[in-house]
């Protein structure tokens, strides 16, 4: 009987994963970008994980590493390392209770960052698997204490090397000692290819890759030349975008999150999303970013269009009766 109720409970256990992987595989999510505001701005990350708006959501940023320096931590008004470990709470929170996957992001515009070499990279990759992904040096900082962070986001805007391909491949090795998955997601820019991450790239080694689609005038949606440069802009990364990952739109939340770019979210709608989601690497939508999609209410907006693909459904899935 004992035997018979723990083999019902690892099947219900692999019901449920399995069931998780389709519906992630069936279904769009929407990822942002939190941190770089305060809790009474931005709202708390655990907050952002409750509305359920989000599958995916990257911790912004660590603004310095590589050349043999320390990872620095920049929350801005959210906390100041090593006060961090509230944080970690709630990146517990998000994953277990809200089935968030959280990504700590690297660089940004304003960070001090570069890689020197492959030895360099091969540091940087350490450095993150002791304090963000799970590592067991026990001298390693932990600026959120015993969480593991679901993987690492490339926002490299100032450092154009191919070590940074030698960083992608360290990190998708430690695969093979963590007690689960790094996922590598990155934030090229949508003309193609992109001048700082395309070396990356086409390791083909990226999980998610969320386009900019603003701020980009020749690849952007504009109400002057509409959706074409967009599109074309879009299928020329679902042809080129190497490996098995998912390509993302990202998008301004509002007017004011970025110059230029901005989709109202009946166009997204209407217009876009049901082209973009007939691909065969549509993943979402990457909203910019998660403090002015909080002013705005763009994801509540967009979320029921970007979920479900074009005609499909999930298949039934039988849940185990056990006693």
């Amino acid at each position: 009987m004992v035997q018979q109720a723990k083999l019902a409970v690892v099947c219900l256990i692999l019901t449920l994963a399995l069931m998780a992987q389709i519906s992630e595989a069936a279904n769009g999510g929407i990822a942002t970008y939190w941190g770089q505001y305060s809790d009474e701005t931005e709202g708390t990350l655990g907050e952002a994980c409750a509305t359920k708006l989000y599958s995916y959501i990257n911790i912004a940023s660590i603004a310095q590493f590589g050349d043999g320096n320390d990872l620095v931590l920049n929350l801005a008004g959210h906390c100041t390392p090593p006060d961090c470990t509230h944080i970690g709470e709630q990146i517990k929170t998000c994953q277990v209770l809200h089935g968030v996957k959280i990504f700590i992001s690297l660089g940004g515009e304003n960070g001090n960052y570069n890689l020197t070499s492959p030895e360099d990279a091969k540091h940087v990759a350490d450095q993150l698997w002791d304090s963000y992904l799970g590592g067991t040096y026990s001298t390693a900082t932990l600026p959120f204490g015993d969480a593991v962070l679901d993987g690492v986001d490339f926002d490299l805007v100032g450092s154009n090397t191919k070590y940074d391909a030698d960083l992608a491949y360290y990190l998708k090795a430690i695969n093979q000692q963590g007690i689960k998955p790094v996922y590598l997601s990155a934030a090229p820019q949508c003309p193609y290819p992109d001048y700082y991450l395309q070396n990356a790239l086409d390791t083909g080694l990226f999980d998610y890759v969320w386009v900019q689609f603003y701020d980009n005038s020749p690849c952007e949606y504009s109400n002057v030349t509409g959706t074409a440069g967009l599109l074309s802009a879009w299928n020329t990364w679902t042809s080129k975008l190497k490996g098995s990952g998912k390509l993302f739109l990202g998008v301004p939340a509002s007017i004011d999150a970025a110059s230029t770019g901005y989709i109202p979210a009946d166009v997204l709608n209407n217009e876009i999303l049901p082209l973009i989601k007939a691909t065969p690497k549509y993943g979402g939508i990457m909203v910019w970013n998660r403090y002015y999609d909080r002013l705005s209410n763009y994801s509540f907006a967009i979320i029921d269009f970007v979920k479900l693909k074009n005609n499909q459904q999930l298949p039934t899935m039988r849940m185990y009766q056990y006693e």
